[in-house]
């Protein structure tokens, strides 16, 4: 089929977008360097003026997190940028995506490294600048549509995506409520195929506090917290496997001081993936049956502290509709979309868990991310940013169904 003329400007922008995603790159954004992702704020909200639509810059609430001491403690993360476009059509399209990085201030990872045969290297170029100017060559060339009047769109940017949302949760919920489907750009793997079904992630801190006393001459009334977090680490790992494709992985355990004292605090940190929404619950009681099992002992103290940040993303008959919609325009393309289920999550999970259609992976090819190996595949700036204004296109002209919404789970 002949495909539409505006899809030709995309080509033209190709050095630009290069030019814009090393930029970008230079700017550390680091999920907790407050001032690089204000930085980074203002210059896309800039940037994403080309497209007349209205932008602005919101503060994310604050993240609860637990310090060495096993406190609770709320710390201010970055802002959220919000660009919207038609508001009062009757179909609206949720585009997201995340100006943080892994790589903060302290990272030996800072400058961007052409390494020839169309790939550069850089902090963020893949996750996820390169997929920030997908999006915005994406809008401008579907502003260009003939039938652009016929469909609002909304993008939303936020600055805590690596570390869970948290402080973005809400902002996403409510931007999900407010549209038909959603596009995040996450980067597709190497070959350019997407993610299917995703994992659910929950992080949680386990905090466990005993009894200090001397180690020598007192050791019999102490109570030894690491020795207690130990056995309770145990049986976290035990669960793995205990519903399919389950894990439980341990990730930073803290705790003790002088060699000659007993231990009265122990902290462990862990993350768990979950393949079916009811996982959730087998894993919450048999981690509370842990949690219980050591506070059924004399002078220990065991508190559990976090949550399911990233429900399960099943292959739902909405998202196989989408992808239905992002094949066809795929072909049109001359390229082969194919998807595959995958451990990792992403702002996809939390838009589909509040009843939001979405593909999670419309972002740029590349490789090694969250890796200071990290590189963009640069000819794929172009052909997701086609790809992209061409599902807006064929939905903005009202031959394409939407698919429909799903209840909030």
């Amino acid at each position: 089929m002949s495909l539409p003329p505006f899809l030709s400007s995309i080509d033209e922008q190709k050095d630009q977008m290069i030019h814009d995603v090393l930029s970008w790159s230079n700017i550390n954004s680091g999920s907790l360097n407050l001032l690089g992702l204000e930085r980074m704020a203002y210059t896309l909200r800039k940037a994403f003026e080309i497209t007349g639509a209205s932008g602005e810059v919101l503060p994310s609430d604050p993240m609860t997190v637990i310090t060495d001491t096993g406190a609770e403690q709320q710390i201010k993360v970055g802002p959220i940028l919000r660009i919207v476009k038609r508001p009062e059509a009757n179909r609206q399209i949720l585009l997201c995506g995340h100006m943080d990085t892994v790589f903060d201030t302290s990272s030996d990872f800072q400058t961007w490294e052409d390494l020839g045969g169309g790939k550069i290297r850089g902090p963020g170029v893949t996750d996820m600048k390169g997929g920030l100017r997908v999006i915005l060559a994406a809008l401008q060339a579907f502003e260009q549509s003939p039938h652009k009047d016929q469909l609002g769109w909304e993008v939303l940017i936020n600055a805590d995506e690596e570390i869970g949302s948290f402080g973005s949760r809400r902002h996403l919920v409510e931007a999900a409520g407010r549209a038909n489907l959603g596009l995040v750009y996450e980067p597709s793997m190497p070959d350019g195929t997407l993610a299917g079904a995703r994992k659910g992630s929950g992080n949680f801190t386990l905090v466990v506090t005993g009894k200090a006393a001397h180690a020598g001459r007192e050791h019999h009334l102490g109570r030894n917290a690491i020795t207690a977090l130990s056995s309770m680490i145990l049986d976290l790992n035990s669960l793995t496997g205990g519903r399919p494709d389950l894990t439980v992985n341990i990730g930073k355990i803290e705790g003790g001081g002088a060699l000659n004292v007993v231990p009265d605090l122990a902290i462990c940190r862990f993350n768990v993936r979950m393949k079916e929404p009811s996982d959730q619950d087998w894993l919450q009681d048999a981690m509370d049956s842990i949690v219980a099992k050591m506070n059924n002992k004399a002078d220990y103290t065991a508190i559990l502290h976090g949550s399911f940040s990233r429900p399960p993303k099943p292959m739902s008959p909405m998202i196989t509709q989408l992808f239905d919609l992002v094949r066809m325009c795929g072909s049109d393309l001359g390229i082969e979309i194919k998807q595959q289920p995958t451990g990792g999550c992403c702002d996809g999970n939390n838009l589909a868990a509040a009843g939001l259609p979405n593909i999670d992976t419309l972002g740029v090819r590349g490789a090694n991310i969250h890796s200071n190996q990290e590189f963009i595949i640069t000819d794929s700036l172009t052909e997701r940013a086609k790809l992209t204004a061409l599902i807006l296109h064929k939905l903005s002209s009202g031959n394409i169904p939407f698919p429909k919404k799903a209840p909030a789970s």
